[in-house]
């Protein structure tokens, strides 16, 4: 299932999109689309039931060639926390001259940092150095705590979604400190448009992922170019902290950032465009403003 949420900040209902392209209101079977859903199995076997049934309504607005006007927002609501890895594909590693990690680099995004996938990204007062970085986005369905397997991590993923993981170098790199200074800055998680169900990505090691700034082509990888894949960034992480349903992991980003280009680095300014996609996932566009 591809699910997502529709509305204004603060007011989206849940929805899905279903093959033909039409989007179908959820409301009526759920209040929203987050970690209390997921969880709940019986409840995501009714929204299949209701989806392959033909029966759900149409949401206003949201028929075929119509949805574009409406605004999506983040796919998944009251996100507990959201854990990111650096560092985890190695032609990113190559580009930035970084050695390969012997464990998972991890740091941590606040949940008030997403925004819905077409949002405005703000660029923050005194940057220069503010950079994309295209994601695969991890969504738990079910607690996971001290995790033996791989199996057992991929069961716990309930879904995956495309995320920029903006950045704002200096803030990150060159302020001391730990990296969150320049990873936690307003809008800088764009998250959707969908929270497509991991039964429909059978392998989240063949994904592509692409970027574009102001129309031309910055990232274009691999998810199998991951140093520690999804199941071992999942497993891997139930070792040092539990996991919820709700939360959401950002797998790190392939090479094509600004920081690993040559001087003058490209840096994102006020009125640039940028265009994310992965495979199956969706496709993003946000217009980047100063705050």
């Amino acid at each position: 299932m591809k699910l997502l949420r529709i509305g204004s900040v603060g007011a989206e209902r849940p929805a899905l999109l279903d093959a033909s392209g039409t989007l179908r209101d959820l409301s009526g079977l759920v209040p929203d689309i987050d970690g209390d859903l997921l969880a709940d199995a019986a409840a995501m076997d009714r929204l299949r039931v209701a989806a392959e049934g033909g029966a759900l309504p149409e949401l206003p607005g949201g028929g075929e060639g119509e949805a574009e006007s409406l605004r999506v927002g983040p796919p998944l609501g009251r996100i507990g926390k959201i854990v990111c890895i650096g560092l985890n594909y190695h032609d990113h590693a190559r580009e930035t001259g970084a050695a390969v990690p012997a464990e998972p680099i991890v740091f941590m995004k606040a949940p008030d940092t997403v925004v819905g996938p077409h949002d405005t990204v703000l660029i923050p007062r005194g940057s220069e150095k503010t950079d994309w970085e295209v994601e695969l986005a991890v969504v738990i369905g079910r607690t996971a705590r001290y995790l033996g397997s791989h199996e057992e991590a991929l069961a716990s993923v309930a879904g995956y979604a495309v995320a920029n993981d903006v950045s704002e170098r200096a803030f990150q790199i060159e302020r001391g400190g730990q990296w969150d200074k320049g990873k936690n800055c307003e809008t800088f998680n764009p998250l959707g448009p969908w929270l497509v169900t991991a039964d429909e990505v059978p392998d989240p090691q063949a994904l592509d992922l692409r970027l574009w700034v102001n129309g031309e082509l910055r990232q274009d990888g691999t998810s199998a170019e991951q140093i520690f894949p999804v199941a071992e960034v999942v497993r891997y992480l139930s070792q040092f902290m539990t996991l919820y349903p709700g939360d959401v992991i950002n797998t790190g980003t392939p090479a094509g950032v600004a920081m690993g280009m040559a001087e003058p680095k490209p840096y994102l300014r006020d009125g640039d465009v940028v265009e994310v996609e992965i495979e199956g996932l969706g496709r993003q566009r946000q217009l980047l403003k100063s705050a």
